[in-house]
Formats: C-alpha cells, structure tokens, sequence
C-alpha cells in the first residue's frame, strides 16, 4: 500500500502575506527633530525647507504608509534612549458599490426610500466618547474595553484566564472602563464609562 503525501495548502501567489513589512526607523533627536529611514534608506521631508518633528508625525505616518494603502513597521528611538515599535495597518479597501445598484437607487419610489430610512434609523449607534491626552501626534491609540483584572505576581508576570461566553455577554451589556493606549508613546488612560 503506497501512502500519498499530505495535501498542502498553497495561497496563489497573489494572495501570500509578504515575508518583510517594509521597515521604517524614526531617531528623535535632543531638539526634537525626527531623523527617518525607510528599508535603510533616508526618507526626507516633501520640500528642503521642512523638517520632520513630533508635530508633523501624523503626515510622516502618512508619508511611510502612503496614505496608509500599505503596512509598515515603524520603529521609534528616543532621545532618552527608549523605543518603541509597531505596525502601522493600511487600511481596508472597500469596494465601491457596483454601477446597477446606483442606477437602482435612483429609480426608487419615494415609498421605498422612506422604508430603507426607517429600516436604517433602527441602527443607530449608541455612541459613547472616551478621549485622552499625551499622545503622540498621528499615532495608532488602541481602545480597548477592559474585561477583568488581575494581579502581577512578585517576578512581575501577570496572567489572566478568560470565559468566551462572559466574554460575549459583557461586550453585549456594555463594559464600564475603556483603555486608551498609544502604540507609540505608550500613553495609557482608563476611563469608566457613564
């Protein structure tokens, strides 16, 4: 009896995630001008005149991700000597609505029209802001809503267990604190939800 080889999966070509994400190096300097390379190379500001700096951040993020149609890791050296790291998603491409559907939504009664607002006024979002300070401008800020809490233990590892379904019924109900995070800054803020 002859044994075939197990059946891999292979993405087409197209389809495979890249081995390496485009590398970018931030080095903030003592007066707080950004000294940027992209893959080893020096990625200069779009004009002689300007310099990168914290406050132009937000447009370099801009910048090294092409307005983030690519991902990139971003690496940042401070002055102090820490750093931080992190990858920059692009963002999802959504695909435009497809040309008979508009031609559709045109030809609409008033009827029909007056039934899709009342089915889409149903939806609305209860929206709730948490906002925060300090962080870096143009940077990626996690929110995350806070599940339960644990304790570090004395060499300062911390470890949590989590049920799937509380999970579900405390997302369902609403949590009552949020975590902002900067990716960059490492800024943190809890807020406790009204």
């Amino acid at each position: 009896m002859t044994r075939k080889p197990p059946r891999r999966n292979v993405l087409p070509e197209s389809e495979e995630t890249p081995l390496v994400l485009p590398h970018a190096v931030i080095a903030v300097t003592e007066s707080g001008a950004l000294d940027v390379t992209l893959d080893g190379t020096d990625f200069p500001p779009p004009s002689e005149d300007e310099t990168w700096t914290r406050s132009t951040f937000g447009p370099l993020l801009d910048a090294l991700t092409r307005d983030r149609t690519i991902t990139v890791r971003i690496e940042v050296h401070e002055s102090d000597g820490s750093m931080f790291t992190d990858i920059i998603h692009a963002r999802r491409r959504t695909t435009p609505e497809p040309p008979d559907t508009q031609d559709e939504s045109k030809n609409e009664t008033e009827n029909e029209r007056g039934a899709r607002v009342k089915r889409s006024s149903k939806r609305q979002p209860d929206l709730v802001e948490v906002s925060g300070e300090g962080f870096v401008p143009g940077e990626d800020v996690a929110a995350a809503v806070i599940v339960s809490h644990t304790d570090a233990t004395d060499t300062g590892d911390a470890r949590t267990l989590l049920d799937r379904g509380r999970l579900r019924s405390l997302l369902s109900d609403g949590g009552r604190e949020v975590i902002l995070f900067g990716r960059i800054s490492g800024t943190t803020h809890v807020r406790r939800l009204p």
